[in-house]
C-alpha cells in the first residue's frame, strides 16, 4: 500500500473516534496503563474480556430517562436570567455542598469556609428592592429554596436566616441609615445576620406570652431575657431580637451586634435535625442597645408578623426542596440496586412507591410556585402562606418517609443521603409556625371562628 493509501486509512479510522470521550477517560484513568495491561493478555484472556464488554453493552442499551423532580417542567416559566441563576446554585451545592454535607452534618458544625464562596453566587436579599440587592422576584427566591434544601436543607436554612428573616427583618422594619448601614454588606455576606424570636417557655404563642423584656433608660435600652433555637446566632455578626417593652406592653425589634455586653449565645448540641445549622440558647442580661440600633419601624408583634409572613412560603419552598433531594435520591437507587438479578426499579411495589412521591412533590411545587406569584402580585395572605406551609410539611414527611422505605436498610445510612433528609424534614415540620398553628390561621380564614386559645 503506497504512503497516501496508508494516511487515508488511518484517518479514516480517526474519524470514528471520539475525541472528547477519549479526554474524558483519560481524565479518570491511566489510558497508556490500560493499553500496557490489555497487551499484556493472552487471546482467551481477550476473548473473555470482548465477551464481558459486549455482555455490558447490550444491557446498557435500554436507556433510561433522567432524573428530575420537576415532572411539570415549571423551570420552563422561568426567564433565561433566572434559569442561569437557578443552575448557577444547583452547580455550587452539587460541587461545593455535596461533598461535605453528611461530614458537617455528623460533626454538626456550620462550614464556615462556604460562606465567602457562596456570596459570590450573589443571591443574598435576592428579592427586595435596592441596597446592592439584586432586585428578582419571589418565585425565584422559592426556586433557590428548592435548590438548596434538595442538596443540604441546613445549608438552605442558614440562608433563609440570613436572607430571609435577618435581612428582611431590617428591610421591613428598619429606618432608612439602618438599611444603609446593614443591607448592603449583608448582601454581599460580609456580615451575617441571625433571628431570635423563639424563647425557651414561648414558641407557639410567642406573640402573646414572650418573656424577653425591653425598657427605655435614656438614649439607651436595656434586655433581659433568653432566645432559644436561635440559627446562626453564634457567629452572626447581627442578631435581630425581639422584645416585649415593660411599658407599653407592645414588642419591638432590636440590632444586637455581636460581641455586645450581656449578651451570650450558647450552641446547642445533640439535634436530630439540622444538626449542620448552629443553633444557640441566648442568655440576654441587662444587655444595653443604644436606640439607634431599635428597629425603627417595628413597634408591636404586627411588625414582626410581617416578616414572618413573608419568610413563611420561602419555608414551604424549603420543604419542597427536601423532598426532592429525597425523591431523586431515592430514585437514583432504585436504578441501580439490584435483587432477584435485576434493578428494583423494576418492581411493581416501587415504582408505586416513586408515583406517590413525585404526585406529592410535584403538587407541592405547583402550589408553592402559586403562592409566590400572588407573592410577587401583592396578593399573598397570612392563610396562603400556612396553608403552604401546612400542606407541604406533611407531603415531605411522607416522601421522604417512602425514600427511606425503598431504600430499605441502606435509607438508614448517610451515605445515601435519604437519612439525612427524613431528620431534616421533622425541623421543617415544627419551625416557622408548627403545622397545627398553621391549620389554625387556615381554619379562621375558611370558618370565620378563631379556635386559638
Amino acid at each position: 500500500m503506497s504512503l497516501f493509501g496508508k494516511i487515508k486509512g488511518t484517518l479514516s479510522l480517526l474519524k470514528d473516534i471520539d475525541i472528547v470521550a477519549i479526554a474524558k477517560l483519560n481524565s479518570k484513568i491511566d489510558l497508556k496503563e490500560v493499553m500496557d495491561k490489555v497487551g499484556s493478555l493472552d487471546d482467551d484472556q481477550l476473548n473473555g474480556l470482548m465477551k464481558m464488554l459486549t455482555r455490558k453493552a447490550k444491557r446498557g442499551q435500554h436507556k433510561l430517562p433522567p432524573i428530575d423532580g420537576d415532572f411539570y417542567d415549571l423551570s420552563l416559566k422561568l426567564t433565561p436570567e433566572q434559569r442561569k441563576i437557578q443552575l448557577k446554585v444547583r452547580n455550587f451545592m452539587e460541587d461545593e455542598v455535596r461533598p461535605i454535607a453528611n461530614e458537617y452534618w455528623k460533626k454538626a458544625e456550620f462550614p464556615q469556609q462556604i460562606i465567602p464562596k457562596l456570596a459570590t453566587l450573589n443571591i443574598a436579599g435576592i428579592a427586595y428592592k435596592g441596597y446592592g440587592c439584586p432586585e428578582q422576584n419571589f418565585v425565584m427566591e422559592g426556586i433557590i429554596a428548592i435548590e438548596m434544601a434538595r442538596v443540604d436543607v441546613s445549608m438552605s436554612t442558614f440562608f433563609g436566616v440570613h436572607s430571609g428573616l435577618a435581612m428582611g427583618s431590617i428591610y421591613l422594619c428598619g429606618s432608612e441609615e439602618q438599611k444603609l448601614e446593614w443591607l448592603p454588606k449583608m448582601q454581599r455576606m460580609e456580615a451575617i445576620g441571625a433571628f431570635g424570636l423563639t424563647e425557651p417557655n414561648v414558641g407557639s404563642a410567642i406573640s402573646q406570652g414572650m418573656e424577653t423584656t425591653c425598657q427605655r433608660d435614656g438614649d439607651t435600652w436595656i434586655l433581659n431575657g433568653q432566645k432559644k433555637w436561635i440559627g446562626n446566632a453564634t457567629f452572626a455578626d447581627v442578631t435581630i431580637v425581639w422584645a416585649k417593652d415593660v411599658d407599653d406592653k407592645q414588642v419591638k425589634g432590636f440590632l444586637v451586634r455581636k460581641g455586645t455586653p450581656g449578651f451570650s449565645p450558647e450552641k446547642i448540641e445533640d439535634k436530630m435535625a439540622l444538626r449542620t445549622v448552629e443553633n444557640a440558647l441566648i442568655t440576654i442580661t441587662d444587655c444595653r442597645i443604644s436606640e439607634s440600633d431599635r428597629l425603627q419601624e417595628a413597634n408591636s408583634f404586627k411588625d414582626t408578623a410581617k416578616v414572618l409572613k413573608m419568610t413563611r412560603a420561602g419555608v414551604a419552598w424549603q420543604a419542597v426542596g427536601c423532598a426532592r433531594g429525597a425523591y431523586e435520591s431515592a430514585v437514583k437507587y432504585c436504578k441501580k440496586r439490584e435483587q432477584f438479578g435485576k434493578p428494583i426499579a423494576t418492581f411493581q411495589l416501587i415504582q408505586n412507591h416513586l408515583v406517590e412521591m413525585l404526585a406529592n412533590l410535584t403538587a407541592m411545587q405547583t402550589l408553592c410556585y402559586r403562592l409566590s406569584e400572588l407573592q410577587d402580585e401583592g396578593l399573598l395572605k397570612d392563610e396562603q402562606a400556612s396553608l403552604a406551609k401546612v400542606f407541604c410539611s406533611m407531603r415531605t414527611r411522607d416522601v421522604v418517609s417512602r425514600a427511606r422505605e425503598v431504600m430499605g436498610g441502606n435509607g438508614i445510612l448517610l451515605e445515601h443521603d435519604v437519612a439525612r433528609f427524613v431528620a431534616d424534614a421533622e425541623a421543617i415540620y415544627s419551625y416557622e409556625g408548627t403545622k397545627e398553628i398553621n391549620s389554625l390561621i387556615v381554619g379562621r380564614a375558611i370558618t370565620g371562628y378563631s379556635a386559638f386559645v
